[in-house]
């Protein structure tokens, strides 16, 4: 029996690919969007966020939409990854278009994952070709895959009391408004479960032990998608929503260690939806991804 699809990739012309090192302890993952692009927004919280193309997402830029977004492992390392990503959509045609081009555009985002398994192991061009080629429609795949392969979560007493952070995903609806949702989870804080316990981390909060900056380096990754008309001022605003909700579920969040990240995806083929409705189900579906990932890493995949 095929179950009904509960991740991002049900919310239509969205698809999700992966790239996985389980040896290295790193990956990539790239959403694909639909040809005509996303409208496009995002939100960085936190001191230490490694992106590309992020500054395009600002309101005020003049590029409304992108036609894939890159998340991947591999710190700065990673970011090549995209480089593959956009040769794999310009060979499909896909891109803005320019008087002499098509130019795909892929904004990207990066988690610190070298100290998990071989600080060597980084996502680059091929792999990120590799995550483009494999990207469909089909339910997400989950748990220590793809950019959450070596993503950990609970850091705050050092590395070495760190649990699986992983990748999760999931879809919401309500009043025939649907959210999708991804997350990389890999913060210094717990995860934290529905009922406000520690579902992944060591449990004791801050301050156990003295904790010196540079220790470790910390990111959670969440990417948002709807069907539903949106200005890109209206993403902004549901990002900005995204990294409130990382606030109720992960304790502490945005520390002076962390480069949250949180972006905003729509194909504006469905009429506005009601804005409170909306930014209601774009927290619960980041809530729901970011235990949805812990649960899986942590249960094996």
């Amino acid at each position: 029996m095929t179950l009904p699809n509960s991740t991002l990739t049900a919310i239509p012309g969205f698809r999700v690919g992966h790239w996985t090192d389980p040896v290295g302890c790193t990956g990539c993952t790239v959403i694909l969007c639909p040809d005509a692009g996303a409208v496009a927004s995002a939100s960085f919280l936190g001191p230490s966020p490694g992106t590309r193309e992020g500054v395009l997402l600002s309101p005020e830029k003049k590029v409304e939409r992108v036609h894939a977004l890159l998340l991947t492992g591999g710190s700065a390392f990673g970011l090549a990854a995209a480089t593959g990503v956009v040769r794999v959509l310009e060979e499909r045609g896909v891109g803005h278009q320019t008087p002499w081009a098509r130019v795909p555009l892929v904004p990207t985002a990066v988690v610190y994952d070298l100290g998990v398994g071989d600080p060597r192991a980084r996502p680059g061009e091929q792999e990120g070709e590799a995550a483009a080629r494999s990207a469909s429609n089909a339910p997400v795949e989950r748990g220590r895959v793809g950019a959450g392969t070596g993503a950990t979560a609970g850091k705050y007493l050092g590395q070495e009391f760190t649990v699986p952070g992983g990748l999760g995903s999931v879809c919401v609806e309500r009043h025939g408004v649907r959210v999708g949702a991804l997350a990389v989870v890999n913060p210094i804080g717990d995860v934290l479960d529905e009922r406000g316990g520690v579902l992944a981390g060591p449990g004791v909060g801050p301050g156990a032990v003295a904790f010196t900056p540079g220790d470790v380096e910390s990111t959670t990754l969440v990417a948002v998608a709807t069907e539903h008309t949106l200005t890109k001022n209206d993403a902004r605003r549901l990002a900005d929503a995204a990294q409130t909700a990382l606030g109720r579920v992960i304790h502490p969040s945005h520390t002076f260690w962390d480069g949250d990240s949180a972006f905003v995806l729509s194909s504006c083929v469905l009429p506005p939806a009601d804005p409170m409705l909306l930014g209601a189900l774009v927290q619960e579906a980041v809530c729901a991804s970011v235990r949805d990932a812990v649960r899986r890493a942590n249960a094996g995949g």
